[in-house]
């Protein structure tokens, strides 16, 4: 087989199991809001069995279950066609290794969830990993078609958007675990109105309520910060950059929609669902956008670099 070939199928294969740690996700998201955490109270059985009672809160958390299997079958699969083929694993080798670990490390942290009996903060550090894994996956898919593209346009003006890409990207990431928090802790609804907070503009920063305030905060500027980078991106050069930039500032328009109508409705699971599901777009829509960038500034200082010489 050529190495275009062996690189098509590692990035067909990191793509599926991508694809099934963002439903793995979102199917969390379910099991967090209609409290089916626990429906399950051992693990890595549930009830003792490997099919469990036929309840609706049980079949959620064990369908939850279901999907990080499958996400470790692909992700099994994905290893073992890397580390049999030299050009793929040279190219994405390391990536495998960090999905494996981060893959295991997901897997204590669903056994401890359950163990802690959904302790906010393992819920929490669940999501973080959970997004690293994706952000991981997502990373190898992109090596591995890199391998087969042409070279990208050699732009100098997109190294100037990179940093505010990376930071925009690092602030999805926080505010989306912050998220994580709010849920577990049962801050979502302390406000019931918006966008003032039990009809306060300026309520107490503490408990529960100053939670609830601080990850809204965070929403503002992180959505100042998107747009900023959406601005800078349409000058930098590469239309990919500026449309990617600009899908996220869309995506975080959506999102912010997607947080009021959680407060006015009081956070049915369906909505916080798509909530965390958007915000993960968000956070993998910036990841391909600075992905992407890198490429385009890496190709013109290497041209830089060969002419100075």
């Amino acid at each position: 087989m050529s190495p275009r070939s062996t690189f098509a199928v590692t990035a067909r294969l990191g793509f599926v199991a991508a694809y099934l740690m963002f439903a793995l996700m979102v199917i969390g998201s379910i099991v967090r809001t209609t409290g089916s955490g626990l429906a399950c109270p051992d693990w890595p059985l549930c009830h003792g069995r490997l099919i469990p009672p036929f309840e609706s809160h049980v079949l959620i958390e064990w369908f939850h279950r279901l999907v990080a299997l499958l996400v470790g079958l692909m992700l099994f699969a994905t290893s073992i066609w890397v580390w049999t083929h030299r050009e793929p694993r040279a190219k994405v080798g390391g990536l495998v290794g960090l999905a494996v670990a981060l893959y295991f490390t997901q897997a204590l942290l669903g056994a401890l969830t359950v163990w802690r009996l959904l302790s906010p903060a393992m819920v929490s550090s669940h999501l973080a990993v959970a997004m690293l894994l994706l952000l991981t996956l997502l990373t190898l898919t992109w090596n591995a078609r890199a391998a087969i593209d042409p070279a990208p346009p050699r732009v100098s003006g997109v190294a100037v958007v990179r940093p505010w890409l990376a930071l925009a990207m690092a602030w999805t990431w926080g505010q989306a675990v912050l998220g994580g928090v709010v849920s577990s802790s049962h801050a979502c609804c302390v406000c019931p109105d918006w966008p003032t907070c039990n009809g306060r503009w300026f309520p107490a920063m503490s408990g529960l309520v100053g939670l609830q305030m601080t990850h809204r905060l965070s929403a503002y500027l992180l959505f100042v910060l998107i747009a900023f980078t959406a601005l800078r991106a349409r000058g930098a050069g590469d239309p990919r950059v500026a449309v990617g930039a600009a899908i996220a500032l869309g995506l975080t328009v959506l999102q912010i929609g997607l947080g009021v109508a959680n407060v006015m409705l009081q956070a049915p699971p369906w909505l916080s669902a798509a909530h965390l599901a958007t915000a993960t777009a968000i956070f993998a829509v910036l990841a391909r956008t600075h992905y992407r960038a890198a490429l385009v500034s890496g190709a013109a200082a290497r041209v830089a670099l060969a002419e100075a010489t």
